[in-house]
């Protein structure tokens, strides 16, 4: 009978612990069996997760995006170039994710959060996965606190609250993009950090928002996330989850969060392109079956926490790209169904002057009035069915003649309107302006002015009020109402301005 002394024991654990580290080597490695269009087919990864992060050798990264019996499927996040069959894959055993920080503030970055901008790298504190389950039921709350836009057509009619996720759709070239970065520019002073996703658009494009936001002195607060159309469609993929990621650092900060998704028509084609060259099986307009979960998921993720969870929110606007105005297709219905409203934007109002180009019959906003407030709530209340209405009476009598004395006054009413509601780039009005605006137009004030004149008289006027009746819009900032007497102070010094008579 043999018998083994301590020091034997000790011998045999440590080479044991020893060997232990290099299998654990062995089985974390595999091969790639073949790779193109950045695409990689890998052996050997056994325990890899779906979503992790796997590197080559090369040094590049990549996602782990299928799951097969014998290999995995993983998408580049970079240049294929030294890699070939044979090459070897590690596991990092960590998630898809980006680093976050304040310092991404100002910033431009790519899909992985690295400086693209030239101003040198960037501190962060710490690495949020981009793929997050959503809060639950129980840690939000409802939807109350408005997010101003600064655009007069859409904070009266459809406000947006924070928290809420309304879709901006309409056809190529009609001002989707514009009413975002006007938003954007509105958060001044508001404490909303706001992030802008571009995904699949030009780098000129980009470079052109960012040059627009620097001159508002919006950068302050914004960060811009860009995976132009020249990137891979694994980083336009993951762009927007990236940016989703660092609006979630913010928002368990406390903090309010706009972002914008521009826009996630791209999204979807890049999704698709990767899902076909995964061998995934396409179904309608080749699109894969879990076209709807892209969004969902994503979308999901916006939202208001109660207070026990910080009382931050994301506000989310995407954007969806139509074709000759057809909302009835695939993706557009398929986010439509995920929103909570939509502002459609029209092509023949856009071609018409009429900017933003907002139709306000299939426009919505379902959050609606509990989102605006008690000022104006009270002086918007009637503006879409007088646009509407006015809509409808413009197509009915465009080849009558002789029209009666209330449709003409309806007419001279809507056409006023229109004109008030006409808003330059860039040129977000606060939100006692936009109450004063409409204010008046309910007292009958712009119909007595010709069309044409609207433009300046409204200019001057405002200047005239800012000047002289200062503490009006004081009182409106302040108390966020509208009482009676206030209205009937603000008609009265229209009135002295403009020597209108009762």
């Amino acid at each position: 009978m043999s018998t083994f002394s301590p020091s034997d024991i000790i011998s045999v654990l440590k080479s044991e612990i020893n060997d232990y580290e290099n299998i654990i080597s062995v089985k974390e490695t595999g091969s790639v069996i073949s790779i193109s269009d950045g695409i990689a087919k890998i052996y050997g990864l056994d325990q890899a997760m779906y979503g992790e992060l796997v590197e080559f050798e090369t040094g590049v990264r990549g996602i782990v995006q299928s799951l097969e019996l014998k290999t995995i499927g993983c998408v580049l996040l970079g240049s294929d170039y030294g890699l070939s069959e044979g090459s070897k894959v590690f596991r990092t055993g960590k998630r898809a994710g980006v680093p976050v920080s304040d310092q991404l503030l100002g910033r431009v970055v790519d899909a992985l959060g690295s400086p693209i901008d030239g101003k040198g790298p960037i501190q962060t504190d710490a690495y949020f996965p981009i793929e997050a389950e959503a809060a639950g039921v129980c840690e939000r709350k409802s939807v109350t606190v408005p997010l101003q836009t600064g655009i007069l057509a859409i904070d009266a009619m459809f406000p947006i609250g924070r928290g809420q996720r309304e879709l901006i759709i309409g056809d190529r070239q009609t001002g989707k993009t514009s009413i975002a970065i006007d938003t954007i520019i509105n958060q001044r002073g508001q404490d909303v950090i706001c992030i802008y996703v571009a995904i699949g658009q030009k780098a000129s494009t980009v470079a052109k928002i960012v040059s627009t936001l620097e001159k508002s002195h919006a950068m302050e607060y914004t960060i811009v996330l860009s995976s132009t159309a020249s990137d891979l469609a694994p980083l336009q993929y993951i762009a927007p989850y990236s940016g989703t990621a660092m609006a979630e650092f913010f928002m368990q900060q406390g903090r309010d969060v706009l972002i914008v998704y521009d826009d996630l028509s791209k999204h979807a084609v890049a999704y698709r392109t990767m899902s076909l060259l995964l061998e995934r099986s396409p179904g309608r307009e080749a699109y894969p079956g879990d076209v709807f979960y892209l969004h969902s998921r994503l979308l999901e993720r916006s939202c208001r926490l109660d207070d026990a969870h910080g009382g931050g929110s994301i506000t989310a606007l995407p954007i969806i790209e139509t074709l000759a105005g057809d909302v009835s297709a695939y993706i557009p219905t398929n986010v439509i169904s995920i929103t909570d409203g939509q502002i459609f934007l029209e092509s023949e109002l856009f071609f018409a002057g009429v900017r933003p180009a907002v139709n306000v019959g299939l426009s919505v906003s379902r959050v609606g009035g509990a989102a605006q407030t008690k000022a104006m709530k009270k002086v918007a209340g009637s503006l879409r069915i007088d646009l509407a209405q006015f809509r409808e009476m413009e197509i009915f009598t465009q080849f009558s003649s002789d029209l009666d004395r209330s449709t003409r006054d309806l007419l001279t009413k809507g056409y006023s309107l229109v004109e008030l509601l006409k808003q330059p780039l860039s040129k977000p009005l606060p939100l006692h302006e936009e109450v004063v605006l409409l204010c008046l137009a309910n007292a009958g004030i712009f119909q007595e002015v010709p069309v044409k004149e609207i433009k300046k008289y409204r200019s001057d006027l405002m200047e005239y009020i800012q000047i002289h009746h200062r503490d009006l819009l004081d009182e409106l900032d302040q108390k966020k109402e509208i009482s009676d007497d206030l209205k009937n102070k603000i008609i009265q010094a229209a009135l002295d301005f403009g020597g209108l008579e009762d």
